[in-house]
């Protein structure tokens, strides 16, 4: 037996992927071994013959120290010799090690001997790199090993003193990711100061899920100003840090990558800072741990419903929560907007609950109170004069707007003022108010579909007159409780209600309101709104009077616990779960890594006391997807249930049950579908034939087909628009398209897809859409730039005047 055979007994992935010319060399020192020969006199590569020495160390295995007295003079002759030692040899003589240590070799300092000194001529990078955790490994699972060699392992991975305050910090926190190499390169002279290194070892102690008393005792008092100072410049960075991806080469050549954000040995010491700013009274606190939060709460690549780090995430929120205050609400508020993680979720609605309580509010009604006005005017606008220039923070845009000494605006700030401390804080000051407006139309579509009412004295209060929130309430339609419905218009007696037919209503100060939706409303009464709103020139920041209803159908009723009307579509899947995260839908995760539990998976929305559920299943090659995530899947049956009702069985599968339909209050019925819809109006493969996955066939019959409720409500979008471009004598509408006449063909654009038939023979036009500018310059009702009502407005007006399209890739398909 040589020394691959009596390792591959415990662990062969170890040696059977070992190259012919090692195993030749293994095969002479066995030969030597066993006919009582010194295997070390028979020359060769030493590193190949530390590695046989390290490999037969498991004859004697199961006795702990019953060893062959020449093994052990082969592995002090490899350990002591000069061996040229590479990376990828200490890895594999670690793992080699380590996995006789688990299989009962308890000669410790035999068993160590050659790894520790292999590792001795690396780089403190490498060794860091290799050996990891394996201290933490070892002083928490293997007691023995640890009080072995532990004093040889502290050596081996701290940097001497000559390395100077680099080598320092790195001794701390290591240089794992860019943040560490940063902290060590920028701040090491700082961070290495004597007044901040005790709390930098303290910070890189933050292990515990929370702050203990007893260690925000200590952080107090090694706290300095100058911490301080550091962690108001260190954080900002990691806000603004993303992921990055790491190759990975195992002992057995395998190789593989890994997306990081932050190593664990960066993310304890960061998040040591986070827990500090808890004794940190300045106000610059709860803007940054919100800007921290929302960083590490959101997934990879800014969405989706993981974490980049749910560790440092509900850190920077559990500190927002512990200081309590109206001063948090604005950060905790942008992070319930963006983030999708449950927990994270969980502990903001924890943290705001908590403050509403101290002000005596619902969490609603406080974060009505606490939306931040920047020091903006009524009208939006704030104007400081700095230098000779006078420059303007603008909520309508939003942007900075300058104008020179000369009196005339220009784009950019004059050179003058560039360096200008005022202009930097305007700068942050714009940078929080583009957080802020999502998040507030965010809150006010909520609003809606969750049909809250205020007193009317709360509307101007907090929403109208209120240079933020305003931009958009003054465009919203707004209902007194069972009464009439009017947008908000301004008189010299406080605000009033107007309806489409001009009467107004001046609502008294406690009068219940809440916002206007066409679910309550009669059909003739929601076509008034939607031409009022035209003729206006009104947009809307959200669907509101051109939003889509979802009433239930006779198939639904017939089904009765589950609705279809959503099912059988073949969507893109990332794109469609990065659109539903966003909608507030989680859970959604599929994959063809395992066919019983990642072959489907519902995605779960929770609204107004309901609980939806659409099911989604895997579709596609998982050769072509490389057995990983799902590029395509397939939407199947939605269901509802009562929150507290179980969902779910005691395996975690989703019942297919739910309630039946008719028991769903209309309106939540009506969202759960319309964001159905959305999600696939937008990422079903039917849109774009060129990526079909195989389901050619489904493209051309969603493509093509029937329309849905929102291609509805863009085909009456489009009957009101139509009248007032200039191509109204060359277009009309159909059922299903808009048909476009130019000079050479005749175009039919389909509501749905935004996918084009050339008449007479109905030949598939393809089209990427692009930017128009005279698309840009007409007034659409509810969708920016970017919707399917711009993609099909501009491809009419390019078709319109098909003789001008010079693009050979379009002119090709019109000639043949």
């Amino acid at each position: 037996m040589g020394a691959v055979d009596d390792f591959a007994q415990c662990h062969s992935y170890m040696v059977e992927n070992l190259d012919p010319l090692t195993l030749e060399a293994f095969a002479r020192f066995d030969a030597a071994f066993e006919a009582g020969r010194e295997p070390a006199d028979e020359g060769g590569d030493p590193r190949l013959f530390g590695r046989w020495a390290q490999l037969r160390l498991a004859r004697g295995a199961e006795g702990g120290h019953d060893h062959d007295e020449r093994v052990l003079r082969a592995t002090r002759f490899a350990a002591d010799g000069d061996s040229p030692w590479t990376a990828e040899d200490v890895r594999f003589l670690w793992e080699a090690a380590n996995v006789l240590m688990i299989w009962r070799h308890t000669n410790y300092p035999e068993l160590y001997r050659i790894p520790l000194a292999a590792a001795r001529r690396l780089d403190h990078t490498d060794r860091r790199r290799i050996l990891g955790d394996t201290p933490s490994w070892f002083h928490r699972d293997h007691r023995p090993v640890w009080e072995t060699v532990h004093e040889q392992l502290e050596e081996l991975l701290t940097e001497p003193p000559e390395h100077g305050p680099a080598g320092v910090v790195r001794n701390v926190i290591w240089d794992c990711d860019d943040v560490a190499r940063t902290l060590a390169e920028k701040y090491g002279s700082r961070l290495a100061d004597p007044a901040v290194l005790p709390l930098l070892r303290h910070w890189s102690a933050a292990r515990p899920a929370k702050p203990s008393d007893r260690w925000l005792k200590t952080a107090r008092t090694l706290l300095t100003p100058e911490a301080v100072g550091l962690i108001r410049e260190i954080l900002p960075l990691v806000a603004a840090h993303r992921e990055k991806t790491i190759d990975h080469v195992a002992a057995n050549g395998h190789e593989w990558q890994e997306t990081v954000f932050l190593h664990g040995r960066t993310a304890v010491p960061v998040r040591g800072m986070v827990w500090t700013c808890e004794l940190i009274d300045e106000p610059w606190v709860p803007q940054l741990l919100g800007d921290l939060a929302l960083t590490c709460g959101t997934g990879i690549g800014g969405s989706g419903a993981n974490c980049r780090s749910e560790m440092l995430a509900n850190a920077a929120v559990n500190v927002l929560a512990r200081r309590g205050g109206l001063d948090t609400v604005a950060a905790l508020a942008r992070v319930q907007v963006k983030v999708r993680k449950k927990t994270v979720l969980a502990n903001v609605a924890h943290a705001l609950d908590a403050v509403a309580a101290q002000a005596g509010l619902s969490r609603e009604r406080l974060l009505d109170r606490t939306v931040p006005a920047f020091g903006l005017g009524q009208d939006g606008v704030r104007e400081e004069k700095i230098g000779d220039c006078l420059v303007r923070l603008c909520a309508d845009g939003p942007a900075l707007r300058f104008v020179n000494p000369a009196g005339r605006s220009v784009k950019s700030a004059p050179q003058a003022i560039r360096r200008d401390p005022a202009l930097a804080e305007l700068k942050a000051t714009l940078k929080e108010l583009k957080q802020a407006l999502p998040a507030e139309r965010f809150r006010l579509e909520r609003a809606l579909i969750e049909e809250r009412i205020w007193r009317w004295h709360e509307v101007t209060e907090f929403f109208l007159d209120h240079p933020v929130t305003g931009l958009y309430a003054r465009n919203l339609i707004w209902q007194i409780l069972q009464g009439p419905a009017g947008v908000p218009v301004r008189t010299d007696s406080g605000w009033e209600l107007t309806d489409p037919r001009g009467r107004r209503i001046q609502p008294y100060p406690d009068t219940p309101v809440l916002l206007w939706h066409p679910i309550r409303e009669a059909a003739e009464d929601v076509r008034a709104w939607r031409d009022h709103l035209l003729e206006r020139g009104v947009r809307q920041p959200y669907k509101q009077a051109f939003r889509e209803v979802y009433l239930l159908t006779p198939a639904e009723e017939r089904t009765r616990t589950h609705s279809k009307r959503f099912a059988g579509h073949v969507l893109r899947y990332g794109q469609a779960k990065a659109l539903l995260n966003q909608r507030g839908w989680t859970d959604l995760s599929i994959g063809h890594w395992d066919y019983d539990l990642g072959s489907q998976s519902d995605a779960v929305k929770e609204l107004s006391g309901w609980q939806a559920r659409w099911n989604i299943r895997i579709t596609g090659d998982p050769e072509a997807d490389g057995w990983g995530s799902a590029s395509f899947c397939v939407s199947e049956q939605i269901r509802f249930h009562r929150d507290g009702q179980d969902a779910v069985d005691h395996y975690g599968y989703a019942y297919r049950e739910g309630v039946p339909l008719t028991e769903v209050p209309p309106l939540v019925l009506s969202e759960v579908l319309r964001d159905a819809d959305l999600a696939v109006g937008v990422t079903s493969v039917g849109l774009d034939e060129q990526a079909t996955g195989g389901h050619e066939d489904y493209w051309h019959s969603y493509g093509f087909g029937e329309l849905t409720e929102t291609a509805q409500t863009r085909r009456d979008a489009l009957t009101r628009l139509l009248p007032r471009l200039r191509i109204a004598d060359r277009a009309e509408l159909t059922d299903r398209f808009l048909r476009v006449r130019g000079d050479l063909r005749t175009y039919r654009i389909h509501l749905g897809s935004g996918n084009i038939l050339m008449e007479p023979n109905d030949a598939y036009l393809c089209i990427v859409p692009g930017h128009d500018r005279e698309t840009a310059s007409v007034f659409l009702p509810f969708e920016e730039d970017g919707g399917m009502l711009s993609v099909i407005l501009s491809k009419a007006f390019l078709l319109a005047d098909d003789t001008s399209i010079t693009d050979p890739s379009i002119t090709r398909q019109l000639g043949a």
